[in-house]
Formats: structure tokens, C-alpha cells, sequence
């Protein structure tokens, strides 16, 4: 069974945005700087093969979405407007990246906790 914290109800990502927003099946409202999302892309070109996905400073010029689909019923596929779309985001990760009030540090930092 899968836990409501990591199902989405609603996706917002208008063109020229430069943030996705997120409702989450608990009630939850995430918010995703696109500067984020491209930083963390978890695709082996961004991130190699090791397993660890750290954030990598600009590795993409595009940071507006092009595209956003599900993968089964654990992921997003999103893809940049230079192309770049081969990352997975599972549920379970997308939900680590937030970047609500609610969910960065105490002293506001915006970087994830991953």
C-alpha cells in the first residue's frame, strides 16, 4: 500500500514558471525551484552511478519544464526545455526536495535534507 504523504493530487507547473507546485495526497503543499529539480536530477548523466544524488550547480541552462508525466504510480519524468529528460523523480524523493516553509530548516535553509 502506498502511504498518501507520497501520492500527488495536483501538479502546477505553468510555462515560464520558475518553481512546480505540488499537492500531496495528505494535505501537503510542496514547492520546487526549478534551479532544485535540475540540481538534483537523479539520471545517471547528471549523477553517474554511484547511488549517492547530490546537488549539481548548474548543470542544465534550462530551467523551465517542457513536459511532465508520471511513471507508473511511484515518479514524475520531467523534461527541460533543452531536451534534458532521462531523471526520474520518484514520489519518495520529490517529497525530500520540498521546499515549502514548512519543511526547510530552522534557520531557512533551502538546500534538501536527501
Amino acid at each position: 500500500m502506498i502511504d498518501s504523504k507520497h501520492v500527488p493530487n495536483a501538479i502546477r507547473s505553468p510555462r515560464g514558471a520558475d518553481s512546480t507546485e505540488i499537492d500531496w495526497a495528505d494535505g501537503h503543499k510542496g514547492i520546487y525551484p526549478h534551479t532544485i529539480l535540475r540540481g538534483y536530477c537523479p539520471c545517471a548523466g547528471c549523477q553517474g552511478h554511484s547511488g549517492t544524488i547530490s546537488f549539481i550547480p548548474n548543470v542544465g541552462t534550462a530551467l523551465e519544464i517542457d513536459d511532465i508525466q508520471p511513471v507508473g504510480n511511484y515518479a514524475l519524468q520531467i523534461t527541460w526545455f533543452d531536451g534534458h529528460g532521462s531523471g526520474l523523480y520518484t514520489y519518495l524523493f520529490l517529497r525530500s526536495l520540498c521546499q515549502c516553509q514548512a519543511c526547510r530548516g530552522p534557520h531557512g535553509e533551502t538546500i534538501p535534507r536527501v
